[in-house]
């Protein structure tokens, strides 16, 4: 019998739509006032496991700017591995000083033992017992993802890493919360986000 436990959502991010200041190249010496919903905090932990609920266009309380980049039917949900969140802390000794970093790229769902290379666009997240997604593309970070990261360099970096996470429609609208089983199940088997991610940057 094998001991391989599931994929466990670790937290659950949300935040409002705040205006930031940004630089959208590096070269641009004048500040932007953008809308963005980049800024992200944790609202459900495993110390603190509160029960959110998810809609069709995303959890309850998170708002998205920008729908093109993140939001709508097809990218309503943002999941990342929280394996990728060493990488994050060494580039960005900042991020050390944080106990976690639940929600430092934006994302909505923090996910424990699965990662881009495990997964295929199409497959099934099974959440909890009610909540089911489908994953539909990597993310491609814009120059939103610099700006929250304090750095004119950190979209490359996601990119020449690969460590893009990836977004998700909701099938099955439903209630998730910190310490909930991740089951996988397989869509067309087609491409790995992975693979999709590296397709993307190509062309």
């Amino acid at each position: 019998m094998s001991d391989q436990k599931n994929p466990q959502l670790i937290a659950i991010c949300a935040g409002k739509v705040k205006p930031i200041l940004i630089r959208r190249e590096h070269a641009d010496q004048e500040l932007h006032r953008v809308a963005s919903g980049i800024y992200k905090s944790a609202i459900s932990t495993l110390e603190s496991p509160v029960l959110i609920s998810c809609g069709t266009l995303g959890l309850a309380d998170d708002e998205q700017a920008d729908l093109s980049v993140h939001g709508g039917i097809d990218k309503a949900i943002y999941c990342y591995p929280t394996e990728h969140y060493d990488f994050w802390k060494t580039a960005y000794p900042w991020l050390a000083d944080q106990e976690h970093c639940f929600g430092a790229v934006g994302e909505n769902l923090c996910v424990q033992g699965l990662v881009e290379s495990q997964l295929w666009v199409g497959d099934s997240l099974e959440i909890g017992e009610e909540l089911i997604l489908r994953v539909t593309k990597p993310r491609e970070p814009c120059y939103k993802f610099n700006a929250r990261m304090r750095s004119h360099v950190a979209a490359k970096l996601m990119m020449q890493n690969g460590l893009s996470g990836w977004y998700a429609a909701v099938i099955r609208e439903g209630r998730v919360k910190a310490g909930n089983d991740i089951r996988v199940k397989a869509g067309p088997r087609e491409i790995t986000v992975a693979q999709e991610y590296q397709r993307l940057l190509k062309d």
